[in-house]
């Protein structure tokens, strides 16, 4: 079976990762792929006139929260060079999924994990404070990415440390810190880390789409109230 096959019949077992939970009447969706003409006029190294954009849109709706993301082929990482090389095409497939709230907001383990690595990605455009923890279901290993997170998320913590479900082991963050984006946590989830700590790739090009969609399957199934 696979990964989000087993993880989508365990749906509505899972600890929210926020509390309230997102749901359809409490959560925006954002888009941020070449089919939004907002995006047209953006400044993108610009993270306050961004910021300003997107909880202007969540707050606009009424909701409290944004999300989006999946497998979206995004204009916004022509911004930072991490993500382009001259002459060759940018990174631009997002593989996880990106909440935006509040900087300070606790977030909550899922289930049952252990703490795999921890890192600051303090390139501009990159995670910033990242945590990644490893679960196990049915004697399967998988893992959950956290990036954009405050510096404080990373202090106390250490590989190997065990984390309960609906625990709070970290907080979103704010920029520059996380990356220098407006407040939202990347969440992402991964069948086989390759060898990484503390980071994995959470952007790839168009041609590798196929080969990331199995190694990163839908997080979707852990937001039931979105589906």
């Amino acid at each position: 079976m696979e990964l989000f096959e087993m993880l989508n019949t365990l749906n509505g077992s899972f600890h929210p990762l926020f509390e309230p939970d997102l749901s359809l009447e409490n959560t925006y969706l954002l888009d941020f792929s070449g089919s939004n003409p907002d995006l047209d006029r953006f400044d993108f190294s610009n993270t306050g006139q961004l910021d300003e954009y997107i909880f202007g849109k969540v707050k606009a709706s009424g909701k409290q929260y944004g999300y989006g993301g999946y497998l979206e082929d995004r204009e916004v990482y022509r911004r930072s060079p991490l993500f382009t090389q001259a002459n060759k095409p940018a990174r631009s497939i997002h593989l996880g999924v990106d909440i935006w709230a509040p900087a300070g907001q606790d977030v909550l383990s899922p289930l049952d994990a252990r703490i795999h690595s921890l890192k600051n990605n303090a390139n501009f455009g990159d995670y910033g404070p990242t945590i990644i923890l490893e679960h196990e279901i049915n004697g399967r290993h998988f893992y959950t990415l956290y990036g954009h997170l405050s510096l404080e998320s990373l202090m106390g913590l250490h590989p190997g440390d065990r984390i309960g479900p609906g625990t709070p082991f970290c907080q979103v963050g704010n920029f520059p810190i996380n990356g220098d984006w407006p407040p939202h946590l990347h969440f992402q989830v991964i069948t086989d880390v390759m060898g990484e700590k503390g980071d994995f790739p959470g952007v790839c090009l168009a041609s590798e789409k196929e080969k990331y969609r199995k190694i990163c399957p839908d997080p979707v199934v852990f937001f039931k109230g979105l589906l």
